[in-house]
Order: C-alpha cells, then sequence, then structure tokens
C-alpha cells in the first residue's frame, strides 16, 4: 500500500521541484534568511522548459490592473510573475505538496501564509483566505502587488546600496523584509539571492513585452532591473 504513495511523491516532487521531505523554499539570501515569499530554486520560466504551464504573459492584465492601486511597477510585478512560474502552479498538486510541506506556497506567486496575511490586513481583499490562492490567480496577483507595496515601506530613507528600488523589492519579496533591508544597508546578496535578481533581470524584457501586449506602455528600463 505504501509503494504507490511514495511513486506519487517522487512525481509529485518533479513537478514542485522540491524533494520529499524538503522545505518547499531552497531561495536564500545572504545570512539568515527568513524568507515569507518566493520560494524553489530558481530557473528559465517553466513554459519556456517544455511544461504544460501556461505563458505568464495571459496575467499580464490582471497584473496591471493590481498594481496600480497599490503604487507598484507593472513591469516589476510583472517580471516576479515570471521568476516564479519555475514550477507548475497546478491547482491539486500545490494542496498535495502542501499537506507534506505545511511551508509550502501557494498561488502563481508562490506566496506563503504569512506574507498572504500580511497583505490582506486592513485591505479590500481581507476576507479571502491563502487557501484560495492556486484557484485564484487575480486573488495572487492583488495580494503579490500590496505585499510589495508594503516591502517598499519598510526600506530605509536612504538605502546604501547601489541595488535599484525594483531589485530591492523583488529581493524583499523573494527573501523577506529582513534580508532586504540588509540589502539595503550594504549587505551584498547571496548566490541565491543574485540568482533571483539575475532571473529578474532575463525577464525584465519580456515583463515589458508582455504588459505592451496588454496594452499597458512599460516605461524604457535597462537591461538590469
Amino acid at each position: 500500500m505504501w509503494r504507490p504513495l511514495t511513486v506519487g511523491l517522487v512525481a509529485l516532487a518533479t513537478l514542485t521541484g522540491c524533494a520529499p521531505g524538503g522545505t518547499g523554499n531552497t531561495t536564500a539570501a545572504g545570512p539568515g534568511s527568513g524568507a515569507t515569499v518566493g520560494a524553489g530554486a530558481v530557473g528559465p520560466s517553466a513554459d519556456a522548459a517544455g511544461t504544460n504551464q501556461p505563458d505568464p504573459a495571459q496575467y499580464a492584465g490582471v497584473v496591471i490592473r493590481e498594481a496600480g492601486p497599490a503604487g507598484i511597477d507593472a513591469r516589476l510585478l510583472m517580471a516576479i510573475v515570471y521568476n516564479e512560474s519555475y514550477k507548475p502552479h497546478d491547482a491539486a498538486s500545490e494542496r498535495l505538496w502542501q499537506a507534506l510541506n505545511p511551508n509550502a506556497s501557494f498561488g502563481i506567486v508562490n506566496m506563503h501564509r504569512a506574507a498572504f496575511d500580511q497583505a490582506r490586513r486592513g485591505r479590500s481583499f481581507s476576507n479571502r483566505q491563502w487557501t484560495e490562492l492556486p484557484d485564484d490567480p487575480a486573488l495572487a496577483l492583488q495580494a503579490a502587488a500590496w505585499y510589495l507595496h508594503d516591502l517598499a515601506l519598510m526600506l530605509p530613507a536612504a538605502p546604501r546600496t547601489t541595488l535599484t528600488h525594483d531589485q530591492l523589492l523583488a529581493l524583499g519579496y523573494n527573501t523577506g523584509p529582513t534580508n532586504m533591508r540588509r540589502f539595503a544597508n550594504g549587505v551584498p546578496p547571496g548566490p541565491m539571492a543574485q540568482t533571483y535578481l539575475d532571473t529578474l533581470s532575463a525577464n525584465w524584457d519580456r515583463a515589458a513585452a508582455a504588459l505592451a501586449n496588454a496594452g499597458h506602455a512599460a516605461p524604457v528600463a535597462p537591461a538590469r532591473a
């Protein structure tokens, strides 16, 4: 009776990019990760890797709609959607994996429960639940936009770093606010956090193209996000 379960777990691990028993969040920053959002090894977008993962560009219209009220650059949010598309976002698989690993993330932008609960506090979606994210990409993007909004408020007034505002927010999304502030104060990103930034840069033009196709003229910016 255990063999089918074991086979199922191995197959699920292949889909999610995690081994059974893993944390589901292998993205590390510099010292002391403490990540709350963003998870897993970062690589090419799943659609580019030959899976059945839908093209993240399909969410561009929703990204535009949700980024504006939160005061977040739509291009940043779109690039994060591409970054977080490294694994298929199948609702049934996500729920199965979360049952095995309570620290797993949910939804198209891989949001953890604590981050979602923070983002919804006092907002129009305060009555929504983290468990709804696998089935509701629009809710996931709304929560991600407001979480980025909250992260922006946590940045120091005068960051001591060459990293841009958007890069710091992306690192905050990936590694948590504590590490984001460390990076803002001059601590260099660790290898995994740097990989997230490199992937963000690689997805920067794709994000602009997706937004343009959705009728949003993204501002011209350097290739480095």
